[in-house]
């Protein structure tokens, strides 16, 4: 994004969901994956939080994250708190990934990150655990890929603040349109 303000490091994209165990996870790890330049340096960092944070990531998260070859090991939920507190990863841009945290208000982060919602179905509510829910996660870690990505070649570099912020309210309303949210 344009700006005078701008350093020579990576953007700090954090991925909120109201228990930060499920969708937000995936979010997460999702950002680390395609937040690579393809000479490997880093453009993205990915961090993830919760309003009321679980206290773990879902099982079937991490099971899924495993079988696709993501590290898992520093994967925790965590309070959205830790990320407006000092000496917190400046953050560049909040998605929300779930209906209740898109309509909480959100604590002041420094620095005014740009933000959007790109809901996603939550595949921790596809109860017991089993087939279904696998294909909840499954599903749900395949529309966030979607928007990662298209996210993740967005020219930021180039564009406007607000053009930026109308692609970003794009990629989560175009998703969710094909999704049939």
């Amino acid at each position: 994004m344009t700006t005078s303000t701008r350093t020579d490091r990576p953007y700090n994209v954090l991925i909120l969901c109201t228990g930060n165990s499920a969708r937000s996870i995936l979010g997460e790890a999702l950002i680390e994956r395609w937040g690579r330049t393809a000479d490997g340096r880093v453009r993205f960092r990915g961090y993830s939080a919760g309003s009321r944070p679980k206290g773990r990531p879902h099982p079937a998260a991490l099971t899924l994250l495993t079988q696709l070859g993501f590290p898992t090991a520093g994967l925790r939920s965590k309070s959205w708190d830790e990320f407006a507190a000092p000496g917190a990863p400046p953050i560049d841009f909040v998605f929300t990934v779930c209906g209740n945290a898109a309509g909480e208000t959100c604590p002041v982060w420094p620095g005014a990150p740009l933000r959007a919602h790109w809901g996603i179905d939550d595949p921790a509510a596809v109860e017991p655990a089993g087939a279904a829910q696998d294909a909840a996660f499954l599903r749900a870690y395949r529309e966030l890929e979607a928007r990662v990505k298209e996210f993740a070649a967005l020219p930021l570099e180039t564009m406007e603040r607000a053009a930026l912020q109308r692609a970003l309210d794009a990629i989560g309303r175009d998703h969710a349109a094909a999704a049939g949210a």
